[in-house]
Order: structure tokens, then C-alpha cells, then sequence
């Protein structure tokens, strides 16, 4: 349903080397990169997440409510997803679990510019 998502940061450097190895355990690489914009695909043909300075050259901040959900194909996947933030220097905003709907499973994690995301398995935890 959406193209691509993308989140700003202050250290496109650093933040790309997390989203490298974060990204990787979900089988994403990068897919477009310039100066100042990566973007990481799975090859799936489903949207991509992109990180960018912001074009207007102030700094990055997070969007207060704004959380990105990344498919995990399993409860193990988002475990795993969840365990390689973290090593990479995420801080932690809700240990995986099930949550909600019978069936899902969900791993919380902060980026390195305080980004929340979630690695989600919708429907495949029971």
C-alpha cells in the first residue's frame, strides 16, 4: 500500500550501518543511495525504508506518535529483529511478545536517532 517510509537522521553514516544490520536479518540491502538518502529493500516488491538528512538542513527529530512496523515472518524473526537492535545500539521500548490480536507477535526497539520501530509478525505466534 505505501512506495517507501522514510525516517531523518543527524548521522547518515551511522545510522545506515544500523539499519544495515538490522535490516539484513529481514533480508534487506540497499536498494538507491546518494549523498545524503539510503533506501533498503527486501527484493519482495513491498515498500522500502529510507533514511535521509532533512532536505531543509535542520536537524532530525522524531515524530512524537510516529512508529514504523517492519513484517517479521515469524515470532522468531522479530526475535531476532529485536536482539540485533538492541546489539547495534537501539534501546529497547518493549520486549517481543504476543500483543492485541490473538496470533501477533511484536518486538519494540528505538534507532540510533531515537526512531521507534517495531518488527511485527501478524498471525503467526499462536
Amino acid at each position: 500500500m505505501f512506495s517507501y517510509v522514510t525516517i531523518g537522521t543527524n548521522d547518515l553514516e551511522g545510522s545506515a550501518k544500523f539499519y544495515d544490520d538490522v535490516l539484513a536479518v529481514l533480508g534487506g540491502k540497499r536498494a538507491f543511495e546518494t549523498d545524503n538518502f539510503i533506501s533498503w529493500s527486501d527484493g519482495a516488491g513491498g515498500g522500502m525504508l529510507s533514511l535521509n538528512k532533512p532536505y531543509d538542513g535542520n536537524p532530525a527529530t522524531v515524530g512524537n506518535g510516529v512508529m514504523i512496523a517492519l513484517t517479521a515472518s515469524s515470532p522468531e524473526l522479530v526475535d531476532a529483529v529485536h536482539k540485533k537492535a538492541l546489539e547495534c545500539g537501539g534501546a529497547d521500548e518493549g520486549v517481543p511478545g504476543p500483543r492485541g490480536t490473538p496470533g501477533n507477535y511484536y518486538g519494540y526497539f528505538r534507532d540510533l536517532d531515537g526512531n521507534k520501530i517495531c518488527a511485527a509478525c501478524l498471525g503467526g505466534a499462536g
